[in-house]
C-alpha cells in the first residue's frame, strides 16, 4: 500500500487524532476519526436511501471528522485524483 500522510486534526492532543491519508495505489482516502455515539450510529444505520441498504455492513464503519479538517480532506482528494489520472 502506498499511503501518503496528509494531515492530522490541528487541535489534536496527546490521545485523540483524527487523521487523513491518501492511498495512492488504490486511489482511496483513508480516514481515522472518532467513533459515533450509539444514537448517531443507529440514525445512520436506519436511513433508507436509494442504492444504500438499511444498516451498516460489517466491512464498513461510521466515523466522525471535525469540520476544521475539510482542507486536509480536500488535499487528500486532490492527491488521490492526481494518482488516478496517471493510470493508462
Amino acid at each position: 500500500m502506498s499511503l501518503l500522510f496528509v494531515g492530522i486534526d490541528p487541535n489534536t492532543g496527546d490521545h485523540e487524532s483524527p487523521t487523513v491519508w491518501a492511498d495512492l495505489e488504490n486511489h482511496e482516502l483513508v480516514l481515522q476519526g472518532w467513533k459515533p455515539s450509539p444514537e448517531l450510529e443507529a440514525e445512520c444505520a436506519a436511513l433508507e436511501l436509494p442504492g444504500h441498504a438499511v444498516g451498516i455492513p460489517d466491512t464498513e464503519a461510521v466515523i466522525r471528522i471535525p469540520a476544521r479538517m475539510v482542507d486536509t480532506i480536500r488535499e487528500a482528494c486532490d492527491a488521490v485524483e492526481r494518482a488516478a489520472a496517471k493510470l493508462p
